[in-house]
Parts: C-alpha cells; structure tokens; sequence
C-alpha cells in the first residue's frame, strides 16, 4: 500500500531511471542533422577521433600497477562520447543497412552501456540496439563481446549488423563450433565478437590449458552484452560448463542393471501425521525430480543382481547405478527431455526446445540413457576443467544484457551479477489482447478444444502460433489437426535446422505453426510473411537447380567482390547485390498487401496449450504478437492433468473439482485458478533459482582455487622468472616440513631422525647427504644447531641447483622449469577436480551429522588444495633438483670442479638425463633409467605433447554437466631406432645414444 502510493507520487524506480536518460536521448537527436551533412569518409573518421579521445584520457596510467584506475579512466571518456558517438551509430545505420535507430532505441542502448539489463518487448529491434553500445565501448581496443543463443544468430548478426561497423572502421569477428584456433585468435583479436555463451565459455577454459601464451586465443574479458540475457544467464547457468577425458571404467555395469529395471514395480507414497509410507519396490517424486527406492525394492535388486548385500562397500556402485538407472527409465521420456537421433540420446533444452548436441549429463545419468534406449554406450569422463556461467560472465568488467522478459528474475540477476533491469517504452502502444486462460477437466478435452479453435481462426485466415512444451505433444497436436485437415507446420527440435525459417512465415495468412517453446526468439514474425526469408528461399531453389553437384544437392555459392552473403537453414550462400536487391524488391509488394489482409483478419493469435513451469517462457510466447503496434491475441489452454497442475498444484486440484462443478467437456474460466497456477509457477521458480544458487555456493569456493591456478599458469606462460620461487620458496617450504618431521625444534640432536631426514632429502632433491665429516656430502649432526643444519642443506641444494644452470644456460633453464611447472600443475590440477567432485556427490549427508555442508565443503576443499600445493611445490622441486645433466663421459655433473673439466674435453653437448612429468600421471615420478636426450630433445616431446593436447581440447564435445568429450593427455613418443638421435650427431639413434636403449 506504501509502496503505491510512493509510486504515484514519485514514480517508481524505472520510471525515475528512465527519466534520467531522457536528456541523453536528446543530446544524440541534437547532433543528427550535423552529421548528416557528413561524407561517408568524413563520418568513418570519427571513429579514429573518438579513439584519439579515449586514448589521451587514458594516458600515462599503467594498467599493470593500477588497473581500477584505467578503467575508470577509460569509462568516463565513454559516457562524455556517447551522445556523439550513439549519433554516429544511428547515422550509419540509415545510410548502410536502411535503418534508422528509434528514441525507444537510443533507451536501450543507453541502459546496456550503463551495464544493465534492458527489457525490450518482441520486435523493438534488439538487434539493432545493441550496436549503439558495441561501437562505443569498441572505441577502448579491448574487444567487446556479443553473446547470442546459437550460431545461426551470431553468424547472422556479425554479417548484418557488421556493416554498421565496417562502415564505420571496426573490425568484426564471429565464433562458432569447428573454427580453428587461428580463426577463433583473429576473431577474438577483432574490434567486436559475436559468438554463443558456450563458445566464449569453453575458449577460456581451454586457453588456461594451453602452455603458450601465443596459443590463447581470447584476450581478457572487458564488455559484454548479452542477447536473451535471461535464456543465457539464468536458464543455462543451473549447470556448468565441463571439458572432460575419458576414463579406464567400463560399462557394463549400465547393461546389467538397465535389465532389471522393468522387473521393478512402481509405487506410492502416503504421509500419515507420524510417519510416511511406501508401496511398491521405488517411488518417485516428480517435483524434487528423485526417485526412493523401498527396503523391498532392494532385497528384490539384490536376488535380481545376484549379489549380497547392496549395502556393501564393493557394491556401492552399483547401487547408484540402479538409482541413476530408475530415474532415467521414469523421469526422462523420450521426445521430452532428449531424442535420439543417428544412434546417438541428445538433450533437448527444456526451455527453447532446441538440441543441444555435444552436451551431456553427468553422474551416469547419459549412459543409463543410453542403456534404456539401446544406443552405443559411451565412457564416464573426469574432469578437467570446469566453470560455471556465473562465474565467468562475472568475470567481464561491466556486463549487460537485453530481453523481452527479464522482470519476473529481477531478484536472481541483482544477487548474482549486480544487474539492475530498466523496461524500455514500446515504441508503439501495444494492442495486444491477452485473453483469460481457458481450463478443463483432462487433457484429451483440451487438446481437442485446442484443434476446433485452430480449425475456427484458419477458417478466417488469421495466422495462428501455438506453443506446446515438449517434442512429444506437438506431434500428438499435429496428428489431431492431420485427421482434421488442417495445414500447419511443426517446429521442434527434431526440425530446428529450419527454425528460423518456419518462424519468419508463421505471420502469412492462414499459416498455422506448432511450436515447442523455442518459438523462434531472435527472429521477428511478420505479418504477411518476411520478404527477406522469401528471397533467400528463391535464390536457394535457384541456386540448387544450378548446382553442378545435383546429386548431392550441394550448393556452389559463387564468389567475387560485390556479392551478398547470407544464411539459409544455418548454410551460408552468396549471390550478386543486384540478384539479391531484385529478389527482396520481388516479394515486397506482396507481403505489404498480405501484410493488410493479415491485420484485417485480426493479426497473429498464439495459442498455448500448457502453462510452463517458468512464467518468462508463457511470456515469450505470447510476446511473438503484437509486434511494433500490430494486433494479435493470445489465450493459454490448460487442463487439471498439466504436469504443472498436477505435480505442483496437487493438493488443491480435487477439492476445486467439486467446488466448481466442472463437468466433461465444459471449459471453466476462473480467475481463482489463473492465480493458482501464478503461484505453483513462482514456486517452480524459487525452486529453480535455489538449485542455480546451490551450484554457485559450491563453485564459489572453486573459483578462488581456479583463479590461483589460473593466475600460476599465467605467470608461467609470461615468462616470469621462477628460480627464486623454486631454490628458495619453495626449497625452504620443503626443507621446513622435512626438519619438523624429522628434527622438530624441541627434540634434542640425539633425537633427531637423522636417516629419514636423508632418505625424505634424496627422495625429492636427490642430493645424498651422510652423518659424519669423512666425505663431502657428510654433515656432522654432533655440532650443527637446527637452524644450521638448515641451512647447510638449503645452501648446498641451490648450489647443485646453480650447476645445472650454469650447464645448461640461464634460458634454456628457465624453459625447463616453465614446461616441469606447468605439466606437473595440470596433472595435480586434474586429480584435483576429481577428488572435488567425489567430495561434492557425499557431503549432503553430512545434514545427518548436524553440520552444513556447504561450511563442510569451504573447509575441506580448503585443506585439500592446501596439500595439491605442497604436493606441486614437492613434484616440481623433485623434476628439476633430481634433473641430471650427463658430461661427455657418460657421467653426471654434479660439481663446479666436473663442470670445469668437462668443459675443457668437451666434444658434444651435455645432455640431460630423465622426461618431462607424464600429464596424465596422479603425481609425477621420479626419473630412474630414461634414456638420454638433449634439451633441444626435450623440447620437441614436449612441444609434440603440447600440440596433440590442444588438438584433442579442441574437439572436446561441448557440455554443460559433464561432457564426452575425448579430451586426453598423452605422454610424448619416444626417438624411433632408426631417426636421427636427438643429441645433434646426425647418427641414427640405434646407433649413437639408443645403442643402449
């Protein structure tokens, strides 16, 4: 009531938002009528003066000492451009692409340069807004990212909206699956760069497992706007971007189980005031998605499996098996949460209805899938690198984003990324009727409502799009209207090649379209059909009738300076300007009329038959009418037998029954329900929101572990010198756990374990020391204090350290400690994610024990990446110290008196003898009979092992739980008997030094 009457006083917050933008908007309108008397070179070389600007409001300030500052710097020369610069923009974009950015425009523009989220209704063009930003932030050189929901939109969007930027002088580039890493470096290396969330994702997570800084491909996150920000960063962030290799388990365990499954019997649960009930062998419970499976369910698992106890330690695997196994067989259907397609189960984004191949579930959960509907099973993997989409959107320095529903997650964006939401004005009234929902008492009664409405609105020729949300009831739908002879067109995941195609003529006359929640976002319906999709379409047909490979039906785009390129069914085809201008001018006319006669019939009218479990989506649907003031309708039809009525809205369901007397096959209209449904939807939504926020607790405490990592690898890459690091940090760590262990402080000398203290010294430097004064590796433990003692070692384990360097040379050295480093940080890093994953799947049950287990989690993640770090200071200390360097004699160097003389007789370089630390290896071992190799040697296996790992990461499947991606470390081949010894003789190696070998 308060807040009310705040409002109407004062305004609310977006409209006191809004207002503060208004001057803005006319201090862009003020500099247009200059600028349009400009040349087009005159306006290109803005650009260049704008950048001058940004770049003398930068200068003399160090990004390396202070990089807030810069920043800061860098931010207030943007805002003083952009009344010029959004002039400039908006000028470009009427002479190159014949579109002239609205006020509405300049709004949004503004609120996703302020790095907030802009909530643009369907049809304002966001496309088109989002260059405003773009250019502007581009004028800092440090790439602006544009992220959009699939590669046909990034494709797209980086040719149409490029040639604003062209034009203007900014390069653009676009990342998309199977580019190499040369093409994504120049892509990332452009002004802007158009690309999907997992593209950007998956490149940083692949860069920081790359071992030259010239091999990363992304330059740093600077600014980002987000297309369907609400898609991106809240429905694909419940799970995390995973790179994964294969593992050595096998699965067969998924086939004996997957057998046993139909054996079970389905039962229920009843919860009395003291206690709950189970009927049955398992029961399931479809909100929490878990499944239960009764003390009888697992005596009759047992004898099926013909093993003892489930219980049992060595039977624990497959006793998650058998609930991974449950769940997959009745809580995942076939044409709803996945297909299978050529052999192999693909998910279906159960919020845009899209395939999403490549992606694939974790915890056995894909391969029990794959058991239950007899596809090929493929391997568990283990991770390697990993993150979540919150963490690394958060990383950019100012992020925002635009959509047409954000406002229903407001609290989720604020709390996550600090985003505030500005709704942008439509610029046009919104005519739009959105009629009550209609409710039945089963779904068959609805569904066959449904189809005598659409039957009803193409009778009149108005275009009709219907939303349903899975796979399974468009086809059932589409049978209906089959039988009914009704046309219509079905578009779902098994059709999305054509997705944009078949939603760019769902506003044609008469054009009936079936859609599983995808509803085509990032393509504008309109009415009379798109003249631009119908040229495409005759070019294409064209194209093929003249195409030399018939056969095939490949498509031979002519190439040459001049030609339009576009996109057709995610295929790129070019023909001349004049062919393309003639085709678009072809089909205009006729769209304008069709375009009356659409209106005439009421505009497009969106029926959907369920609500979804998230009110964004049902607010999507409806948002593909009534675009830029046309008119349109929609009504949603629902039953009490909707998942969503029926798993979240149980309780009430009956009791309304009688309540309203509903009676088969009459619709009620109650606004009860409608609020009913309103709330089983934000549940959902809370729900949803805790399951995102729980991923994120738990990668938080990962992030700052990843940001160690990462930040070591990256030191390492830029060359910064570790030898300091290494002969004092690190040897002096090492050294003080070694003396506590052996030595402790308060023990007297004669308590001291002085052969421990040796062995644990040799088994990492490989220095052998001995208790006496007869030899020169003899300390005499009767006279050194602790301290002393120390330091005796420590001194003589740098001065080993000194010699080797001094053989080998300050440089080739310092690459050998930056690849040991780097191998051995990798392998620990691996086995890391591992052990943090079997953490992760056992701590809730910590619950039972009255801990939290997120508090359990922070500390025990805490103290086992404590101990990989000692483990990887140990490793790296154990490569290089045990590292031997072998004279021309065949022996090793292990003094400066052994250097000099082996200086003197040298003929042939000192080679050095061991490997680099295999990657795959848990922990490194030490060096014992490897053949000799040269450091030029070593360098080639390690440059050969680094190339065939970035190759592998490459082809690594894309997943957002836990992907089956290929991605391996492989050790280095060995010297073949017949190639050139690697020591530089030019003698065969079977010859020289693999005479031996």
């Amino acid at each position: 009531m308060i807040n009310a009457v705040i409002a109407k006083v004062f305004g609310t917050a977006n409209d006191r938002a809004l207002k503060r933008i208004l001057p803005i908007v006319q201090q862009v309108n003020s500099h247009e009528a200059a600028l349009q008397s400009l040349t087009d070179e005159q306006l290109r070389d803005k650009t260049a003066e704008f950048r001058q600007r940004v770049a003398a409001a930068i200068e003399g300030i160090d990004p390396r000492e202070d990089a807030d500052a810069l920043y800061a710097a860098e931010k207030a020369a943007l805002d003083a451009l952009l009344p010029e610069a959004f002039a400039v923009v908006r000028e470009a974009g009427k002479r190159v692409v014949g579109m002239r950015h609205f006020d509405v425009q300049l709004i949004g523009g503004t609120i996703l340069h302020q790095g907030k989220i802009a909530e643009m209704k369907t049809g304002e063009g966001k496309t088109l807004v989002a260059t405003l930003p773009t250019y502007l932030n581009a004028l800092a050189s440090r790439g602006v990212h544009v992220v959009t929901v699939n590669d046909y939109l990034a494709k797209r969007d980086a040719e149409w909206m490029g040639k604003i930027y062209g034009f203007l002088g900014l390069t653009v580039g676009v990342i998309v699956h199977d580019l190499s890493d040369e093409q994504r470096r120049a892509a990332y290396a452009s002004d802007i760069t158009y690309g999907t969330n997992n593209e950007f994702g998956f490149d940083y997570l692949r860069d920081n497992m790359k071992f030259e800084l010239s091999d990363m491909v992304q330059r740093g996150q600077y600014y980002c706007v987000v297309d369907e920000v609400d898609s991106i960063l809240i429905d694909e962030a419940r799970t995390p971007l995973i790179i994964s290799g294969p593992t050595d388990q096998t699965t067969d365990k998924y086939v004996r189980v997957n057998v046993i499954i139909p054996e079970l019997v389905l039962g229920e649960l009843t919860e009395t005031v003291d206690s709950k009930v189970y009927t049955g062998d398992f029961v399931i419970d479809e909100k929490a998605r878990a499944t239960t499976v009764t003390d009888e369910g697992w005596e009759k698992i047992e004898k099926l499996l013909e093993i003892g106890n489930i219980a049992d330690p060595e039977n624990w695997d497959l006793k998650h098996h058998v609930e991974v196994a449950i769940k997959a067989h009745h809580l995942y259907k076939r044409d709803v949460e996945y297909v299978v397609k050529d052999g192999e189960v693909i998910i279906v984004d159960e919020f845009t209805g899209r395939l999403m191949p490549g992606r694939r579930w974790s915890d056995g959960l894909h391969q029990s899938v794959e058991a239950k509907e007899g596809v090929n099973i493929r391997k568990e993997d283990q991770t390697l690198a990993t993150i979540t989409f919150q963490n690394y959107f958060r990383m950019y320095k100012k992020l925002s984003g635009m959509t047409g529903t954000a406002e229903t997650e407001a609290a989720e964006f604020d709390k996550i990324y600090k985003l505030d939401i500005v709704v942008t004005p439509t610029n046009r009234q919104m005519l739009r009727i959105e009629n009550p929902d209609v409710v039945f008492r089963t779904t068959k009664e609805k569904y066959f409502a449904v189809a005598d409405e659409i039957s009803r609105l193409h009778d009149l020729r108005q275009p009709v799009l219907v939303g349903t949300t899975s796979i399974e009831k468009s086809e059932l739908l589409s049978d209906i209207l089959k039988k009914k002879g009704v046309r219509h067109v079905v578009l779902n995941a098994k059709f999305h090649e054509k997705e944009a195609e078949i939603v760019a003529q769902a506003g044609r006359l008469g054009m009936v379209t079936i859609a599983t929640n995808m509803a085509g976002r990032g393509t504008d319906i309109l009415l009379g059909g798109n003249s631009d999709f119908m040229a495409r379409q005759d070019l294409v047909r064209k194209q093929q009738a003249r195409a030399v490979s018939a056969a095939e039906g490949a498509i031979q785009p002519v190439a040459g300076p001049g030609m339009f390129r576009f996109y057709y069914n995610n295929q790129e085809f070019e023909c001349s300007q004049e062919a393309w201008d003639g085709a678009v001018a072809s089909h205009e006319a006729a769209a304008k009329a069709e375009h009356q006669e659409v209106l005439a019939a009421g505009g497009l009218h969106i029926l959907g038959t369920e609500r979804h479990e998230s009110r964004r989506v049902d607010n999507q649907l409806r948002g593909r009418a009534g675009r830029q003031g046309d008119p349109g309708a929609s009504r949603f039809y629902l039953s009490l037998e909707d998942d969503l009525m029926r798993i979240f809205a149980r309780e009430w369901v009956s009791s309304l029954l009688e309540r309203l007397g509903m009676e088969e096959g009459v619709p009620i209209e109650s606004g009860m329900i409608s609020r009913r449904i309103e709330a089983a939807q934000k549940a959902v939504e809370t729900q949803n929101f805790e399951s995102r926020k729980h991923v994120l607790e738990y990668d938080d405490v990962m992030n700052k572990q990843r940001e160690a990592v990462y930040g070591l690898r990256k030191q390492l890459m830029e060359g910064v010198d570790q030898k300091q690091l290494i002969t004092e940090d690190y040897t002096s760590t090492i050294m003080s756990n070694i003396l506590d262990e052996t030595a402790p402080e308060k023990a007297h000398p004669d308590e001291w374990k002085s052969e421990a203290l040796f062995d644990q010294i040799y088994d990492i430097f490989g220095a052998r020391f001995t208790n006496g004064t007869d030899t020169p590796t003899a300390l005499d433990l009767t006279t050194l204090s602790r301290h002393e003692l120390g330091e005796s070692i420590f001194d003589r384990l740098r001065a080993r350290y000194d010699i080797k360097e001094q053989i080998l040379g300050a440089t080739a050295m310092r690459y050998h400690e930056r690849i040991v480093m780097l191998s051995v940080l990798d392998g620990l890093w691996k086995d890391h994610l591992l052990a943090m994953d079997h953490l992760k799947e056992g701590i809730g049950l910590r619950g039972y024990a009255q801990q939290d287990p997120l508090v359990a989690y922070k500390k025990e993640s805490f103290d086992m990446f404590e101990a990989m770090m000692m483990r990887f200071q140990e490793d790296t200390a154990r490569h290089l110290f045990r590292m031997q360097i072998i004279g021309p004699d065949g022996q090793p160097i292990e003094s400066a008196e052994q250097l000099a003389a082996a200086q003197a007789a040298q003929q042939q370089p000192p080679t050095i003898e061991g490997q680099l630390p295999e990657l795959e290896a848990p922990r490194p071992t030490i060096p014992t009979k490897a053949p000799a190799t040269t450091i030029d040697a070593l360098e080639r296996e390690f440059q050969k092992r680094k190339e065939r790992e970035l190759e592998q990461s490459r082809q690594a499947s894309a997943s957002a739980t836990a992907d089956e991606s290929n991605t391996q470390r492989i050790a280095g081949e060995r010297v073949g008997r017949n190639d050139k010894c690697p020591c530089g003789s030019g003698k065969k190696f079977k010859n020289c030094h693999g005479a031996n070998a």
